[in-house]
């Protein structure tokens, strides 16, 4: 199936590894032209060198509000007009509400909720003149099932979703959709580092620890991020015109809510 993103611009914030690479990845092989951006330049280069010539780099710390609101105008002027935007970000460090401090909040809404707003605001105006554009925010499972010692990542994710929805009402009759990408254990650094932590709170081998959330998932077994990139690739094809405004888990069936 032709995608219809041929020379698209796509810009993927937190595009250097994980979720936000495996999505770049995808899009440029549907012939899109990445920006990906992230705090580490390092980082970045290394994940351009295996997306390829379709890939640029645009080093912005997110949690810096002067700097991600001028992103969307430097990838504007390198690439040209953004017509997708993948909002994503490393997840919050994991605690209950007495492990974490109010900053901790504070930081975790500014770098999720935040960032969203600031690049929306960027973005939408040119997508609205086009008459065309695709945003999607990756958020999390626990989303709809909030998970346990979790709460930063519980409350901020949240809350993207919240925006997603109430934009995806006023943007529709302008072409643009806006959906939220909520994945489950999907096997990424990040995923490692969570249950790196899990295991030395517990006693228990990181081994164990993995077993335990396979057990409670339909699929038993981990995502793939190239199976969770099809998802995104999707949603921001021409073919996905009417899905809007929805939150869809990528989960192999972990999340026990009907919707």
């Amino acid at each position: 199936m032709d995608l219809g993103l041929k020379d698209k611009v796509a810009l993927i914030t937190g595009g250097s590894s994980g979720l936000g690479l495996a999505v770049a990845r995808t899009l440029a092989e549907e012939g899109a032209r990445t920006a990906i951006a992230s705090r580490s330049a390092e980082k970045l280069e290394q994940a351009a060198a295996s997306i390829g010539p379709r890939a640029s780099t645009f080093v912005c710390d997110m949690g810096d509000t002067d700097a991600r609101e001028q992103l969307v105008g430097r990838v504007e002027k390198t690439l040209g007009p953004i017509d997708i935007l993948v909002v994503n970000g490393g997840g919050p460090p994991p605690g209950g509400f007495d492990d974490v401090s109010p900053q901790q909040f504070d930081q975790a809404i500014n770098e999720h909720l935040g960032a969203a707003v600031s690049l929306f605001h960027g973005v939408v105006p040119g997508m609205r003149r086009r008459g065309w554009g695709r945003i999607l925010t990756i958020t999390s499972l626990f989303v709809k099932a909030p998970g346990r010692n979790m709460i930063l990542s519980n409350t901020a994710r949240a809350a993207v979703c919240a925006l997603t929805k109430s934009c995806a009402n006023e943007f529709a009759r302008d072409g643009i959709t806006v959906n939220s990408l909520l994945p489950g254990y999907t096997a990424t650094e990040r995923l490692t580092s969570l249950t790196e932590t899990m295991a030395e709170r517990t006693g228990k081998s990181r081994d164990d620890v993995v077993d335990e959330l396979t057990a409670g998932i339909p699929a038993r077994r981990l995502g793939d991020p190239k199976e969770f990139a099809a998802v995104a690739a999707f949603l921001c094809a021409e073919q996905a015109s009417y899905v809007n405004g929805v939150a869809l888990s990528v989960d192999g069936g972990a999340t026990p809510n009907l919707f």
